[in-house]
């Protein structure tokens, strides 16, 4: 598992369009699998989950975007998951290091 976090402002709409079109650019097999987008009083969470498979590692990598906004002031976290061909611990991530590699790229593009 790979993990990022990053503290940003700017609107919470664009920053999940600009993922969800750089994100799967960065990829053929690369996609969006599912969303969510939940409201508590003023703050926001907006979750992602992409899909693609690592042909490195010969196996399909998911990477999880969260997203708490309250206003203009957004708290990201990505983290990604799968890779690993070993049963009992992890072996071979390439392709999770390589999918939140990209992730970043296109976190730290935002204009914001």
């Amino acid at each position: 598992m790979a993990h990022y976090e990053k503290q940003l402002s700017g609107d919470v709409d664009d920053l999940v369009a600009h993922l969800d079109r750089a994100i799967p650019a960065g990829s053929v097999t690369g996609k969006l699998e599912d969303g969510s987008d939940q409201r508590l009083g003023d703050a926001r969470m907006v979750v992602r989950v992409f899909e693609r498979y690592s042909a490195l590692g010969g196996n399909r990598v998911s990477l999880t975007i969260c997203i708490l906004a309250v206003g203009q002031q957004l708290a990201l976290s990505a983290t990604t998951s799968g890779g690993s061909q070993a049963m009992f611990f992890k072996l071979n991530t390439f392709g999770e290091e390589s999918f939140l590699r990209r992730a970043v790229e296109a976190i730290e593009g935002y204009p914001g």
